[in-house]
């Protein structure tokens, strides 16, 4: 199966790079590294089937671009750039054939839609303003632009320490409610339960995950814990990174910048997180991660170490052991396996 990864292009890297992994394998491992697409900074980048929407720098200016995948290359569709920075994520709604971006510098969520080519349309955008306490909170910083369970919007802001909610027409964004986390929590990403009705929140700034319980009918939210993703001894600096949740609702992975370790908890039948695992990810700064399809395997991405590891996951434990440490990748944010 194949391998993508996308990153910063400051160094080595030229762009989008794709692997391949052999699952089937008794000792499955990553190798074939090559590059896709020459472009500046994919730092961020979904698929759908056949097209590819990846964040994008074109020297002054930047934003997302789409590609196609005819025969064996990808071939660029379109593009949207502005001037200024570009944003830092990129999300789906594959039914809905729309696109979703949080831009941290700008300050801005921005809405655009794709046809089954991959020409994009820009629907609609929205501009936060604010700041916190914490030097890294100059300015609202959006870090999370996605749907929620029931199908409104959620936004995570690093700036503002909050979670705002909007609904989406076809055409405008309108806020409906949003929820302030503690001052100096960073919020960068967030995932719910199965059933819609809790919210795990990773806080950047503060190395933490605060599970929340939501009603989006009438916009209740009730904190019910928070734990650090870090051990309490370690002083150094470190940054909470990606987040996600295995299929079956059991398990919750968080990655960590500085302390360099993908931090691993089962959600009890409360809700409550409960620490089972803490493993080094080989190499420096892991940014994204992500399973299979079976979530029997797991690869995490190394920014600053040009890594990539490679784990295999007890599906029943949750717990990982790593299986490839040192395939090398230039300046990784951002991976996804397509089965």
């Amino acid at each position: 199966m194949k391998v993508l990864f996308g990153g910063y292009t400051d160094h080595a890297s030229q762009g989008l790079y794709e692997a391949f992994l052999d699952q089937q394998n008794p000792n499955p491992s990553i190798t074939n590294l090559k590059n896709i697409i020459q472009l500046q900074r994919p730092t961020y980048f979904q698929t759908d089937g056949s097209l590819l929407f990846t964040i994008s720098q074109n020297d002054n200016q930047a934003g997302i671009a789409s590609y196609r995948l005819i025969g064996q290359n990808y071939v660029q569709i379109d593009a949207f750039y502005h001037p200024g920075a570009a944003p830092c994520y990129l999300a789906l709604s594959k039914n809905k054939k729309l696109i979703y971006t949080a831009n941290y510098h700008l300050g801005t969520l921005s809405i655009f839609q794709y046809d089954e080519q991959g020409h994009l349309q820009f629907i609609s955008s929205c501009q936060h303003t604010g700041q916190g306490k914490l030097k890294e909170q100059d300015a609202a910083h959006p870090h999370f632009f996605n749907q929620t369970p029931q199908g409104n919007l959620v936004s995570c802001d690093l700036g503002l320490d909050r979670l705002d909610f909007y609904t989406f027409d076809g055409q405008q964004l309108k806020h409906v409610a949003n929820y302030q986390m503690e001052a100096g929590f960073g919020t960068r990403h967030v995932r719910f339960s199965v059933d819609g009705h809790y919210m795990y929140v990773v806080g950047e700034l503060s190395s933490k995950v605060n599970v929340i319980q939501i009603d989006e009918t009438n916009w209740n939210f009730a904190e019910i814990d928070s734990v650090k993703t870090i051990p309490e001894s370690y002083s150094e600096h470190n940054g909470a990174a990606a987040i996600r949740i295995s299929n079956d609702d059991k398990f919750l992975y968080v990655t960590n910048r500085g302390h360099d370790s993908i931090a691993i908890y089962r959600i009890l039948a409360n809700h409550h997180l409960d620490l089972i695992q803490r493993i080094p990810v080989y190499g420096a700064f892991p940014r994204d991660f992500n399973f299979n399809s079976q979530q029997n395997l797991l690869i995490v991405a190394n920014q600053n170490s040009n890594n990539a590891t490679l784990y295999k996951r007890n599906q029943k434990l949750g717990t990982l052991v790593p299986i490839q440490k040192d395939f090398y990748v230039p300046e990784p944010t951002r991976v996804i396996i397509l089965d």
